[in-house]
């Protein structure tokens, strides 16, 4: 189901994420982190322009 490609995350949110995922009933950390993954991407590709997404990230408090 998921590739071999990897992401490097801090110790702290990988614990995070685990806490998350277990509560949440995901079968994986890998389950849980594509799904979030996926629900963001969705948001943002609902965006008609780079400046609406642009717009999207500061909302979401990624760009300052």
């Amino acid at each position: 189901m998921f590739g071999g490609t990897k992401v490097k995350i801090s110790k702290e949110l990988y614990e995070r994420v685990e806490k998350y995922a277990k509560i949440a009933g995901y079968s994986s950390i890998d389950e849980f982190v594509v799904h979030a993954l996926e629900a963001q991407l969705a948001h943002l590709e609902e965006a008609q322009s780079d400046e609406e997404i642009k717009e999207k990230l500061k909302g979401l408090g990624y760009l300052g």
